[in-house]
């Protein structure tokens, strides 16, 4: 399979080894006409690019949860490399597999055949979960037989034969299984050509692109935070304890709400709501998720500052429009206040930060035009920290709301964020 270091292009903004970034590759497979296909995806976050059971887990995480899958791969196809340990893992049960197709390497030289038949059931239970399975040209030897059922694509390594020996494989290919043939590592006119002629109609390699990086700034939640989540999902805790947990670190719900609204989870309609979000995971799929999000994420987090004060602009709005909208509406001005601060978060504008995540446009009116229903709110928000009387009285006028109802929801969210900090001591 097409796994070489091949260098991108255009070298990477930011250095490798900022925790800050995800930087996953991807290389298009096309057809005769030269329309893509699909893309196969490489992990480039680490030097080593170490391709590991942990690795092709934190690869789909982050294909899913940083770097947005519909500006990575939009409604293709995506082929993702994998170890036998990782056909096993977890992270599989996180995604939706009509889109996803696993390329499946062979085993050591000196693998049985009992070793190679006990595969088997693994590739069994993944494509009866909608999954396909992808192999390279040993999949042609008769040691290999038993695994050719399994296949949906068998992609044959251009540099691994000499030219004259196409003919053979392609020929196998078709005769012992049901597989479309993907020519990988096509480098030359002369290779599309003869695989073309000989009814191949994928292909992949530097003639038609080299692998094009992907970067996508990130903010990822404390590992203590995530592990206070890990730990309620494993209490089964209730959906409300678990929001409140949400509600207090914006880092985990906007991931969340990334995650689960992206094009890989395969749902029909966006979710805005973090109790919607934990209802529609569940409590297994979730436990999944953080466990996720912990291999990725990092001791420190985002600085504690901007994080308690997202949680109180949240709070803050969340109570100030009890008074005047319906309990549905405040629950948006929470996610308007708590997700007020994202442009400082991921260091872009604040257009840029919502991209990859879906939300309703009321929300997106208040954070991007400052318009709308919830723009009152959170300029009174912003009036309440700056210490501008003249700001803050203009603003709470427009509401109608007294000094003293806001003093008092401003003491009530500055104590409730208070509790919350102090919980993680």
């Amino acid at each position: 399979m097409d796994t070489s270091d091949n260098t991108p292009d255009q070298a990477p903004a930011t250095a490798p080894d900022d925790t800050n970034v995800a930087c996953i590759a991807r290389q298009p497979i096309v057809d005769e006409k030269r329309d893509v296909y699909g893309y196969e995806l490489f992990d480039r976050s680490t030097a080593a690019h170490a391709h590991t059971a942990a690795s092709d887990a934190a690869l789909l995480f982050n294909a899913l949860s940083y770097a947005g899958a519909e500006a990575l791969v939009g409604k293709k196809t995506v082929f993702i490399n994998c170890t036998h340990e990782s056909l096993s893992g977890a992270h599989l049960e996180l995604i939706h597999p009509d889109r996803v197709v696993l390329e499946v390497p062979p085993l050591a030289a000196d693998a049985s055949q009992q070793d190679i038949d006990a595969c088997l059931p693994v590739f069994e239970a993944l494509r009866q979960r909608g999954f396909r399975l992808a192999f390279d040209q040993n999949l042609l030897r008769s040691s290999y037989a038993s695994w050719m059922s399994m296949a949906s694509f068998v992609k044959l390594d251009m540099q691994a034969f000499a030219l004259e020996h196409a003919e053979k494989l392609v020929k196998l290919a078709q005769s012992h299984t049901r597989a479309q043939v993907v020519a990988e590592k096509v480098e030359t006119a002369e290779q599309f050509e003869r695989m073309h002629a000989l009814g191949v109609r994928l292909f992949q390699g530097f003639w038609f692109a080299q692998p094009q990086q992907v970067q996508a700034r990130t903010i990822r939640p404390t590992q203590a935070t995530i592990i206070q989540l890990i730990n309620l999902v494993r209490q089964q805790a209730s959906t409300e304890e678990i929001e409140e947990l949400l509600k207090k670190d914006p880092t985990l719900s906007f991931n969340l709400l990334r995650f689960i609204n992206s094009s890989g989870f395969g749902l029909s309609c966006e979710i805005t709501s973090f109790r919607h979000a934990v209802m529609i995971l569940g409590l297994k799929k979730l436990f999944r998720w953080a466990a996720l999000l912990l291999t990725t994420s990092r001791v420190g987090g985002m600085p504690p500052a901007v994080g308690q004060t997202a949680v109180v602009r949240g709070r803050l709005m969340e109570l100030l429009s009890a008074e005047l909208l319906p309990p549905e509406e405040s629950d948006h001005a929470f996610v308007v206040g708590v997700f007020s601060l994202l442009d400082v978060m991921l260091n872009q504008p604040m257009a840029k930060a919502l991209e990859s995540v879906a939300l309703p446009q009321s929300i997106v009116d208040a954070l991007v035009h400052n318009q709308g229903v919830f723009a009152p709110f959170l300029e009174l928000t912003r009036a309440c920290e700056s210490g501008d009387e003249l700001a803050f009285a203009r603003a709470a006028n427009a509401l109608q709301l007294s000094n003293h109802q806001v003093n008092w929801a401003h003491l009530q969210a500055l104590s409730w964020a208070d509790s919350l900090a102090t919980e993680d001591l």
